[in-house]
């Protein structure tokens, strides 16, 4: 008994000599507490707390210390997210943050080990057998249905905007003359009483090059719209509103429903049909990064790597390409021969 007291005093001296050393009274801190202080020490958007603030709430050790959970915990949490339907890719962001939080309750010495460390989410099916796009003929059918809110769809299919970006949009966005559309802000909040305008996403400001016929488009919609200040909202409800993640998503419901199309088509769809276009054009991946706001072509390339033609495909079609030439003689070998 006496070599065991003594044992744990010599490691308490070393953690303290080395800074390893945690208060146990530290980690007795709830969850709740933590998370909430740690959260509003981050220089977030709104959107990135609002997410985090989900995350750090789902977990079922939220009324708990810090101190007492342990890996098995976090395990039996994610276990139970799948097992309510949660999709894989939902369930990795929320252990991001949970271990984001559990990293910092580290850092400033409230537990010793991470009990999220090591733990993986469940795993999501490959993004290529996941990824919609939608063909010529789909794309017109969706236009057909989509009436007066045709316009916040032929912004998403042919600019590839995101659904906040398309309800930011304001008339001096479009420069009709320049053909071309400036991202500079977005809505953001899923409610009517939540949506507001913030700036866009991280390296998300940006302008797209788009062609004639989308800026006439545009064009005859303010006309009919009556849309004439310049920082009038391009598109709103028929109330005068801002579209937001919900009512937006709701009259996509409607023209999906009318089409026929599966569930599993959302708005976002719209916006990897855009890239699929100009991938399937020949458009390089920093063309396609700037078209789409992703900050780095590493994100480009995360996400639609599957669609760029492989080396296998390049190699065949170019000797075709050689082939189909070397098949017929030239008008010199002809005169030679």
């Amino acid at each position: 008994m006496k070599r065991d007291a003594q044992r744990w005093l010599n490691e308490v001296a070393a953690a303290v000599v080395t800074g390893q050393y945690v208060d146990p009274k530290a980690g007795k801190i709830t969850w709740s507490d933590w998370t909430s202080a740690w959260m509003q020490r981050q220089t977030w958007a709104e959107g990135t707390h609002e997410a985090a603030t989900v995350a750090v709430s789902s977990v079922p050790w939220k009324s708990g210390s810090v101190g007492t959970v342990n890996a098995s915990h976090v395990q039996a949490w994610i276990a139970g997210e799948l097992k309510r339907g949660l999709a894989p890719s939902t369930i990795k962001t929320r252990l991001n943050y949970v271990q984001m939080a559990f990293r910092a309750a580290v850092a400033d010495r409230i537990i010793a080990t991470n009990p999220t460390a090591g733990v993986k989410p469940p795993r999501a099916r490959k993004l290529e057998a996941t990824m919609r796009v939608l063909g010529p003929d789909e794309v017109h059918a969706v236009l057909e249905a989509a009436g007066e809110f045709r316009g916040f769809v032929e912004v998403c299919v042919f600019a590839g905007m995101r659904l906040g970006e398309a309800a930011g949009l304001q008339l001096a966005d479009i420069n009709f003359l320049g053909r071309s559309i400036r991202v500079a802000r977005q809505v953001q909040g899923s409610t009517i009483k939540a949506a507001k305008l913030v700036p866009p996403k991280y390296h998300s400001e940006r302008t797209v090059y788009v062609p004639g016929e989308l800026t006439a488009s545009l064009s005859a919609h303010v006309a009919r719209n009556a849309v004439t200040d310049p920082e009038e909202q391009l598109f709103t409800t028929p109330l005068g509103r801002l579209w937001n993640r919900n009512n937006a998503a709701g009259e996509w419901r409607r023209i999906r429903e009318e089409v026929g199309l599966p569930e599993d088509i959302t708005l976002h769809t719209l916006r990897h049909t855009f890239a699929s276009n100009l991938i399937a054009s020949g458009c390089d991946v920093v063309t396609v990064q700037r078209a789409l706001g992703h900050s780095t072509p590493s994100i480009t390339l995360n996400v639609y790597s599957h669609l760029w033609p492989s080396a296998e495909d390049k190699t065949r079609a170019a000797t075709a390409d050689f082939m189909a030439l070397a098949a017929r003689p030239t008008a010199s070998v002809r005169a030679t021969s």
